[in-house]
């Protein structure tokens, strides 16, 4: 048998032209429901499952693509920081967490920001990406959405923000807390040129970024099912050693208490992004087709 298994059989595989790798992400698996989607199939669904609804993390170049028009923008530039400026250690090096975390994402850091138009109106668009050390805020997230916020002010467009974050980056410590205030004096410099803030939030959102530039939007959208708050629900159980509302934290929750102005799926994002952008920026609407027919929007 052993001859069999390492002859014959490689040798097969050989003169068919060798072994079909398949790649692991072939299959995903729906967290809800254990649904297997095919990764395509999800894909071409904007990351949600198509049964259950179920939101899963959408990459930010497929995001920002999704958003613009015709995919296309031009990408913000973003400064330069210190590497790891307290030289910190804990397991691990900062250094060699970030080098990995670079590698498997391809991006330098948590935060990826574009200039485009959207049905064409101006805007500037950054996504936050929880794939990147937990979408944690660093020096570099906090230059990037500074960056991201007076890219809007030099273009005088409307400024969207896709926020996915755990909070602070710890292995920066003070720094990393310090872009808690910086982000939101760059928020208020927005809200003094007139030009509209939208805060989109995605699963999930806690820690500092909660107390920050994440609930100070003009308006403040959400993907279905996102959770959002300061702590998570299970440190708030166990300091108040009390049994939290069903559904607590998550976004209909927010909706229904006041927290969240709407709750819009992916695939309605994107519309109702481009609404809410021409009426606070008082563009027309564009034209709505209702039954075969064009009608004009209502402002």
């Amino acid at each position: 048998m052993n001859w069999i298994k390492n002859f014959i059989r490689p040798r097969i595989q050989t003169l068919l032209g060798g072994k079909r790798e398949v790649a692991e992400n072939m299959w995903v698996k729906c967290p809800e429901t254990g649904e297997m989607v095919f990764y395509r199939d999800l894909e071409a669904n904007l990351f949600v499952i198509p049964a259950s609804g179920y939101h899963m993390r959408m990459p930010p170049d497929a995001r920002l693509k999704h958003f613009f028009d015709g995919g296309e923008y031009e990408p913000v530039a973003m400064p330069q920081v210190p590497v790891d400026p307290l030289t910190f250690r804990d397991e691990r090096r900062y250094t060699d967490r970030l080098k990995e975390a670079r590698q498997k994402n391809g991006v330098e850091d948590a935060v990826q920001a574009g200039i485009g138009t959207i049905d064409g109106a101006p805007v500037v668009a950054a996504v936050q990406d929880f794939a990147f050390m937990g979408g944690s805020l660093g020096m570099a997230a906090g230059e990037a959405i500074v960056a991201s916020m007076r890219a809007a002010l030099a273009h005088q467009s409307a400024f969207v923000l896709f926020v996915s974050s755990g909070g602070a980056r710890m292995q920066e410590g003070i720094l990393s807390l310090m872009q808690m205030p910086r982000t939101t004096v760059a928020v208020q410099e927005l809200r003094e040129a007139g030009l509209p803030y939208i805060v989109v939030l995605v699963h999930p959102v806690t820690g500092g970024v909660t107390a920050s530039y994440a609930m100070l939007g003009d308006i403040h959208l959400s993907e279905p099912g996102a959770l959002i708050g300061f702590a998570g629900p299970r440190v708030i159980e166990q300091t108040i050693r009390e049994k939290l509302p069903d559904g607590f934290q998550r976004a209909e929750y927010l909706r229904d208490h006041g927290m969240v102005d709407r709750v819009v799926p992916r695939g309605e994002l994107r519309g109702e992004l481009s609404r809410i952008i021409r009426v606070l920026t008082k563009r027309p609407q564009l034209p709505e087709v209702k039954d075969g027919t064009l009608a004009i929007a209502a402002s």
